[in-house]
């Protein structure tokens, strides 16, 4: 009797999979993490370069944290808070002082606040869209710049200044810019294309796999450069939208036949 009771306790004893903590997500997340604190370390000792790959390195991993967690069942409400607290070094933090360090810090007070306000819109960022995940009707879009997508920005910008050897100084004001341009961004209700909608455990097309390889073998040619140009293309096309929209709603309607 003692050794049933014994068996029926251990089974109605919570296991450590039950309360929510998966090990395989929260290990990209952790190194999602880690690549940003790196970015800042690596920014501290003047080198850009690295902090630059770094903040891109942490960009795939967060967004496989999340598809795996998806694929494999293993989301939780853990997993959901400690991808936010990553997110936060690693997309406002780190390229906060990434872009500070590099070029800002001769501005004085306007290139602090120019980076503060990068950072400050990167955490509100993260707190509307975690508010407001079940609310969103629409899964196609996003409301305002995602912070990988602004870090991208600050990250790009910062690598091809490095790649053609220019300094930080000579591109103070471009880089408050940039910067300036990401935090805003982040917190505007400009839509941008999210992919959600995207099934990897779905057939395509075989035209889709040609599209990835060309992609790779581009980014392969002249990675700054194309990663830079992409982002900056993806960050304006809220704005494009949102003028595209304006323009239709402009329009006059067509007369019907009567």
């Amino acid at each position: 009797m003692p050794d049933l009771i014994h068996s029926k306790t251990e089974r109605q004893r919570p296991r450590i999979r039950d309360r929510g903590i998966y090990l395989l997500p929260n290990l990209f997340t952790t190194g999602a993490l880690f690549a940003g604190f790196y970015a800042v370390v690596q920014a501290m000792n003047g080198r850009f370069e690295y902090a630059a790959v770094a903040i891109f390195i942490a960009m795939v991993l967060d967004g496989l944290d999340g598809r795996v967690a998806r694929m494999t069942h293993t989301q939780s409400a853990f997993g959901a808070e400690y991808d936010s607290l990553s997110d936060m070094v690693s997309f406002g933090v780190a390229p906060a002082l990434v872009i500070y360090e590099f070029a800002l810090q001769g501005l004085g007070k306007f290139g602090w606040i120019a980076a503060f306000v990068y950072c400050a819109g990167a955490a509100l960022r993260l707190a509307r869209f975690n508010t407001q995940l079940d609310a969103v009707t629409d899964k196609r879009f996003f409301q305002g710049l995602p912070s990988p997508s602004a870090a991208a920005l600050i990250a790009g910008f910062v690598w091809v200044m490095v790649e053609y050897g220019i300094a930080g100084s000579d591109v103070r004001v471009l880089a408050a810019v940039i910067a300036l341009f990401g935090g805003l961004t982040m917190v505007s209700n400009f839509r941008f294309y999210s992919g959600k909608e995207i099934n990897l455990r779905k057939s395509v097309p075989f035209f889709v796999i040609l599209l990835v390889v060309l992609a790779f073998i581009l980014i392969s040619t002249s990675p700054p450069e194309v990663l830079f140009g992409g982002f900056v293309l993806y960050g304006l096309s809220g704005y494009a939208d949102a003028l595209w929209r304006v323009m239709r709603r402009g329009k006059p309607a067509k007369p019907t036949a009567g």
